[in-house]
């Protein structure tokens, strides 16, 4: 389908006629998904949208608006990157299983992946490991093909069976056999990182490296040019421990305190999924938010404030995994559709139409 400035609008009959499969199938796994979790004994939560904090990650770009009280005064907020702080805010208040079907907004995406507002899948686990957040995973993908009678996930020409066992592999694992780079030689005991030394590896691997570039740019160009391209096909991959500094909201790992207990799910080149083993420690996440803001300021030239009711409820939240699961890409790869807008009932105006 063509979504070009003169293609007709997706109200159109004939569009409409073509995108509703994609639709009446987004529907049915929702469906599924959701009685997938009452079985399980998780409570479906709603959180607001409006949020004093949109989330603190570096490259993560918020829609900003204004409350006015009744006496005229303003304050900012903005709309939700994810569900996150609220659903952590319930395990505090002592929910043990949620799962969330939120709409979230990031400002700066567009594209056959991305919509400025799309549908997030979370759900949290209290007192269980990010382990079975995989199992969950795997799954869910099987019931997603299951419902709308897929034997394989693909998109652009590429194929994933999601009924195949995954592949499992450390962040550091894919560096070495996909790029020739030892990653945690970087990477200190206490989650440091050594700039110079990833760069010096990037160029011998015949890598572009700029002079302004951080250790994060260095690592997130490996991962999109020579990691990323190889995930996720012929049976989905879980990439597994991400280096401490790349996961401002999970915990250290206990096997090596240089990476952290995150892994994202990805099918047919497409990541899916990002899950953690959640980080309680109120001091150390206020710690992170500040570097990650720091390193928005250095980028953007903008922050966004901490939610400081966040950090008190960690005080009070137990030990928990967490998972957010982009569920309209997940609907795409198991229904065949090639753009995201063609799994929204009602797509976002584009910018200037």
């Amino acid at each position: 389908m063509n979504f070009s400035a003169k293609a007709s609008p997706w109200w159109t009959p004939s569009v409409h006629a073509d995108r509703r499969p994609f639709l009446i199938g987004r529907n049915a796994i929702q469906a599924a998904l959701r009685g997938f979790f009452a079985r399980e004994d998780f409570i479906e939560v709603d959180t607001a949208v409006l949020q004093v904090s949109p989330g603190n990650e570096a490259h993560l770009h918020a829609f900003a608006t204004q409350a006015i009280t009744t006496d005229g005064q303003t304050a900012p907020f903005y709309l939700h990157t994810s569900p996150e702080f609220a659903c952590k805010k319930l395990l505090a208040a002592g929910e043990e299983r949620i799962s969330c079907f939120a709409h979230v907004y990031r400002n700066r995406e567009r594209g056959p992946l991305h919509h400025p507002e799309f549908t997030m899948l979370e759900w949290y686990r209290a007192g269980e490991s990010y382990e079975s957040l995989m199992m969950d995973c795997v799954r869910i993908l099987a019931l997603a093909a299951e419902t709308v009678k897929t034997p394989v996930f693909a998109y652009r020409g590429a194929e994933s069976d999601p009924f195949a066992g995954p592949e499992r592999i450390s962040v550091a694992e894919a560096f070495e056999r996909h790029a020739g780079i030892d990653l945690l030689a970087s990477v200190a005991a206490d989650g440091s990182t050594d700039r110079d030394h990833l760069a010096a590896e990037l160029k011998r691997v015949g890598m572009r490296v700029a002079e302004d570039d951080g250790w994060a740019d260095l690592f997130s160009r490996v991962l999109v040019e020579k990691i990323e391209p190889h995930l996720g096909f012929g049976r989905i991959t879980i990439l597994d421990e991400y280096p401490v500094s790349e996961a401002a909201l999970a915990r250290p790992s206990a096997r090596d305190p240089r990476v952290a207990e995150r892994f994202e799910l990805y099918a047919c080149g497409v990541e899916l999924a990002n899950g953690f083993g959640e980080l309680t420690n109120a001091a150390e996440q206020r710690r992170r938010f500040e570097i990650e803001m720091a390193e928005k300021a250095r980028i953007y030239g903008e922050t966004y404030p901490i939610d400081e009711d966040f950090l008190a409820a960690l005080s009070l939240m137990p030990e928990a995994s967490g998972i957010a699961l982009g569920f309209d890409r997940l609907v795409m790869l198991a229904t065949g559709a090639s753009r995201i807008d063609q799994v929204l009932w009602a797509p976002v105006a584009e910018c200037g139409r």
